[in-house]
Formats: structure tokens, sequence, C-alpha cells
């Protein structure tokens, strides 16, 4: 029988600029071409986000910052400018390719048994950028990877994409017990934030932000010491009343995400169809889920922080509890939320404290209105982990 794929060395980084949201929040309202009722929507979206602080690479958005000759954002008269598409995503170009670099490497060197010879197979991810040769070719060319090596990318997907990316890898495990799949997403949401009077342009930049992280899978041996979380399965759910309001699309300026109000409420009502068949799976956990108690059967939720909202639709309708949703939410107050990177943000932190055979539950959503969902068990801990 083939051992189950297990995701491990999970490594994390953010670029160094640091944006306060109350200041992201002030020059978004401040801009000439917005009205009155704009200027309200900015404050109600920016102060009801959840978010304290947020990352980017473009560094005279800073209001420390300042540039002779700047593209995104002019300091000494406190204007958002509007780069063309070309320009936004040669910044992609050069920023990402490090970042790309840097996450995978950190996730090699967090493994004490694994080296860049033992990878077999290169996956990333991202919705924010294109360029060919692209991400997984400049990883298996920066880190002496085997020229062999399998490479795929999932590209503008969204905000759900590491889903399929971990489950790809977990299928390719299967396949061979001894391949090492290098998974790795990098997300630059800040290029495409764009002042505007649109509703839903308003709260996309009320929230996105830029991140990366990276983890192994393989059904190798754990080394001792080394936690992990076993992937026991996915399933991928489809609310199609949900597709006009969670869109990305290219456009001149940039890339226009649409991400109405409705969003929120739209995964409230149909999370439970959505997710259901996962846990049918499983005896035990399809009976605590129909009797509404899933939350005392899987002790943690790695909910993708698309908004506050939807944190608070999700815990409502799965009855979790405070301390359940604690690690999604602190991700989103300290990050924002960075699309694809996200919820490999939040297993990072639950696997920090989690103890050996608790469940993880792992759930994003993005466009389509599509909800990709995980289970997974903490393999590694200890039982004495805190």
């Amino acid at each position: 029988m083939t051992p189950p794929a297990v995701l491990r060395s999970l490594h994390t980084l953010v670029p160094d600029t640091v944006l306060a949201q109350d200041e992201v929040r002030d020059v978004f309202a401040s801009q000439p071409d917005i009205g009155r009722l704009a200027q309200r929507i900015v404050g109600a979206s920016f102060n009801g986000s959840g978010i304290d602080t947020r990352h980017t690479v473009i560094e005279e958005l800073s209001l420390a910052a300042r540039s002779d000759d700047p593209v995104f954002f002019d300091s000494t008269t406190g204007a958002l400018l509007a780069p063309g598409t070309k320009a936004r995503n040669e910044v992609y170009v050069r920023e990402a390719r490090r970042l790309f670099v840097d996450a995978a490497r950190g996730a090699l060197q967090a493994d004490p048994e694994l080296q860049a010879a033992d990878v077999t197979h290169v996956i990333t991810v991202s919705c924010t950028g294109f360029h060919a040769p692209g991400p997984e070719y400049e990883i298996v060319r920066e880190l002496g990877l085997s020229d062999g090596v399998q490479r795929y990318h999932l590209g503008f997907m969204g905000c759900y994409a590491s889903m399929p990316a971990l489950r790809a890898a977990s299928q390719f495990c299967a396949a061979d017990p001894e391949a090492v799949v290098l998974v790795v997403s990098v997300e630059l949401c800040t290029l495409h934030l764009r002042s505007s009077e649109d509703p839903d342009t308003i709260v996309a930049s009320s929230l996105f932000a830029d991140g990366a992280a990276a983890g192994i899978v393989t059904a190798r041996s754990l080394p001792p010491g080394v936690r992990g979380l076993r992937l026991d399965g996915f399933h991928t759910a489809i609310a199609p009343e949900g597709e006009k309001d969670m869109a990305w699309t290219i456009g001149d300026s940039g890339f226009e995400m649409i991400l109405s109000t409705a969003v929120p409420q739209i995964i409230g009502e149909t999370i439970i169809g959505a997710i259901r068949p996962l846990y049918a799976r499983e005896d035990d956990l399809v009976a605590a889920f129909d009797e509404g108690r899933i939350g005392d059967s899987v002790e943690h939720w790695a909910i993708h922080p698309g908004g506050r909202s939807i944190l608070d639709r999700v815990q409502e309708r799965l009855h979790l509890t405070d301390a359940q949703l604690r690690p999604a939410r602190e991700v989103l107050r300290q990050n924002g939320n960075m699309s694809s990177a996200t919820v490999l943000f939040v297993l990072q932190s639950i696997l920090a404290d989690a103890r050996e055979g608790e469940r993880v539950a792992a759930m994003a959503f993005g466009p389509g209105l599509t909800a990709e969902s995980a289970l997974a068990t903490v393999v590694g801990a200890g039982s004495d982990a805190a």
C-alpha cells in the first residue's frame, strides 16, 4: 500500500515594505477622483477589514518613501498613479522571481533530510503576473535542481489555487512513493491596486497584499522532530450563483478584481453542501457534521481569510469557536489577503501548536465561485506539543 503524502517544511515570507491599514485608507479616501459616497465606502471597507498591516513589494507606497520618478504613488502630491498593465507586470517579473526562489530555498533548508537533488517535481502558483520561462523554471535553475524535474505552473486561478496544487502534489506521491514535490505560491496583489469609485474595487483595495509560501509534499518517511500534515483528502465544489461576484480579469491598467459584498452571504448559504462530501468519506466525521458538532471532531480550521466577513460567516455556519478561527484571523490582521499563499500561512500557524493525531480542515474560495477544501492529520508533533 502506498504511504500517504505529507505536507512538511512550510516556509513563509513577506516583502519588507509594511503598509499600515489606516494610512492606506486615508490615501485612498483623499484621491480627487472619488466622491463622498466612495469616500464613505473606503472608510467602511478599510475599517471593517480586520487588517492592521499589509506588505508590498512597491517601496514607493510607503508614506516614508520618496521617489524622483514615481510609478504607483506620488508621495509629494499624495496621488495614486495608474501605470499600465505592462509596467505592473514588469515589476512582477522582477520581484516575484526573487520571492519564488527565496521561498523554495527556505522550504528546502527547513527540512533536515531532503536536499535539492531529491526534488522530483516543482509546482508554482500565482495569479498576479505572467512571464516565461516561468517561476518553476527559475526555481530549478537557481536552486540547482535536476533539469529533469517535472515542472508545473497553476496560473490565474485566484485565491484557492494552492489547494489544487497540494492535491496534485499528493497525486504525484501516490503514483511514485519516492516523489518529492516542491509547492511554491507567490502573489503580488498590491501591483494591481487602484483608485476607483466602484465598490468591488474599493473592497479589493482594502484587503489584498503580497506574500510567498512554500512547502514540500512527499510520502517519504518523516524525520524525527519534524511536524507535518498528512493529506487525507480533497474536494472541489462550485456555487455557480456566485460566478459574477468573484472574478479576475486583465485590464489596460492592471488586473481587475471583482469581489462583491454578496460573496460572504453566498459562501454562508452554500458551504454546508460544498464541504459535506469531503466529510462523508469518514463515518464519524459525517455524523458529527450532520449533528452540527464538526468543530468537536476536527480541531483546527485553516480557512482562507478572504476578508473578515467571510470568516464571520464560516464560523457562524459551522459553529466554530473563536480559538479555531484565531489562526486565520491573525494571518488576516498581520498580512491581509495574499491570495493563494494565504491558506499556507494559516496552515503553518496551526502546525506550530498542533498535537499529534489532531485533524485539520482547510478551505479556500476563489473565482467561480469555487470552494476548495481538504482534510489533513497532524503527524510528527508528539503528544507534548503546546
